[in-house]
């Protein structure tokens, strides 16, 4: 079974990240290059909306090619 991006990016994400944005979003969905992350809380999604651009790079970095385009921060307790 081929590998999906999101598989990709999930794989990709706690170096991405970091360990403290990682231990508190995750991504759960990808369309079209842009990837939904969801947060635990709204303060940690907008700390994600700031961040946004420094962790696709990172990310891009980690997949070694240029597959994300944006990410997405939705606040979702539990």
């Amino acid at each position: 079974m081929p590998k999906t991006l999101l598989a990709e990016v999930q794989k990709a994400w706690p170096a991405a990240a970091g360990p403290r944005l990682a231990a508190v979003a995750t991504p759960v969905s990808e369309r079209d290059g842009v990837v939904r992350v969801r947060c635990g809380s709204a303060v940690w999604a907008q700390q994600l909306d700031l961040l946004g651009p420094t962790v696709v790079e990172a990310l891009n970095r980690e997949l070694g090619r240029t597959a994300v385009s944006g990410l997405r921060a939705d606040a979702r307790p539990g």
